[in-house]
């Protein structure tokens, strides 16, 4: 039960509670938008993974279910990469660019200030440019956002996988600044 009245005609998640709150759905929105979809040397996929794994790390499982299937959704590979990284990302087939970035994603999710000299240095020596180090970056930060903004206002989410097979598919076609009008 959400903490605060959500009309039942909304969307489940995150998407919901950006469409009962406009004025601040809208920008957070787009927000997700410009992170996870403009164009970009990071794919989309490699994107949404970050925004799953994150999520995962925060146990938001809306967020994990629905940008893991996003990611896997415009993925060559489908599911079976996101599936390991969630599993086990030490072992999970990355490239060392993306283990690097998601190292850097990682170290954000628990202390902005645990990135360290080290982690950047990696990530630039596997090809990492100075925008991808900064968005995976903000990618982690903002989904530390959007999962207490999930979680924190309970908000009604869908318990059957299958659901968010469809989500993806309208995220992909419709994007993020979509959810927060309708």
């Amino acid at each position: 039960m959400p903490h605060v009245t959500i009309p039942a005609d909304l969307p489940p998640g995150t998407p919901g509670l950006m469409q009962y709150r406009q004025e601040t759905g809208g920008p957070i929105s787009q927000l997700a938008e410009v992170l996870l979809r403009s164009e970009h040397s990071m794919s989309r996929s490699d994107r949404e993974l970050i925004a799953a794994y994150v999520s995962q790390l925060n146990n938001c499982e809306f967020c994990v279910r629905t940008h893991s299937e996003v990611s896997a959704q415009q993925s060559p590979e489908g599911r079976a990469v996101v599936d390991k990284v969630l599993a086990d990302v030490d072992s999970a087939p990355l490239t060392p660019k993306m283990r690097a970035l998601i190292t850097i994603a990682e170290a954000v999710a628990e202390n902005g200030k645990l990135v360290n000299d080290e982690m950047v240095e990696a990530a630039r020596a596997a090809g990492a440019t100075d925008t991808e180090i900064h968005d995976s970056v903000l990618i982690s930060a903002a989904f530390c956002m959007y999962n207490r903004y999930c979680d924190g206002m309970a908000a009604v989410v869908p318990e059957d996988p299958a659901a968010y097979v469809g989500m993806a598919a309208h995220i992909i076609r419709e994007g993020y600044s979509r959810c927060a009008t309708g």
